[in-house]
């Protein structure tokens, strides 16, 4: 049996850029500051946040998606979330955006399991529900190929007789 995990998250060159840009927009806001120019100073502090909490994002939800015999493992801001494959519904879907077909992954807990426990950061259990879509930004490699890697594991081991939702 394979144990091994695969795992798909930002790249860490968009990262990289994204820690850059947020200081390059720090160093913009402190110099505008020494001017009278007030709404440069806001502009360039206001994006300097944005871009320091995109990369934050990028840097502590490491990996955004995980997947393993025992099933998918989904870590957002709020903790991490756990179904087993039974419980997990994946498709992929497409839509036509500015001339481009852009594809997402869509993972859903199934009826059955309609409620999944998540550990937060600080160890306490809450309990969410929902769909979670997740496009190439996110995962770092294209839906369409964590698509087919997740179906593959997920028919391997769901079990036979397993009441799991899969569709393209």
């Amino acid at each position: 049996m394979d144990n091994s995990t695969l795992s798909w998250s930002t790249h860490p060159g968009l990262v990289a850029i994204g820690w850059v840009l947020a200081a390059g927009a720090a160093v913009g806001a402190f110099a505008a500051s020494g001017s009278a120019d007030r709404p440069g100073m806001l502009l360039f502090g206001l994006g300097a946040v944005a871009m320091a909490s995109a990369a934050a994002y990028g840097t502590f939800v490491r990996p955004r998606l995980a997947a393993d015999a025992a099933g998918v493992r989904i870590r957002s801001l709020g903790g991490t979330r756990r179904l087993a494959w039974r419980e997990v519904g994946i498709r992929l879907t497409t839509v036509r955006r500015l001339g481009r077909d852009a594809a997402a992954l869509e993972i859903e807990p199934v009826a059955a399991a309609p409620h999944t426990a998540v550990s937060g950061a600080d160890g306490d259990e809450g309990v969410h529900s929902g769909l979670v879509v997740l496009g190439w930004l996110e995962l770092g490699a294209d839906p369409r190929d964590v698509h087919d890697d997740l179906t593959a594991l997920q028919a391997r081991h769901a079990g036979p007789g397993s009441d799991r939702a899969t569709g393209d």
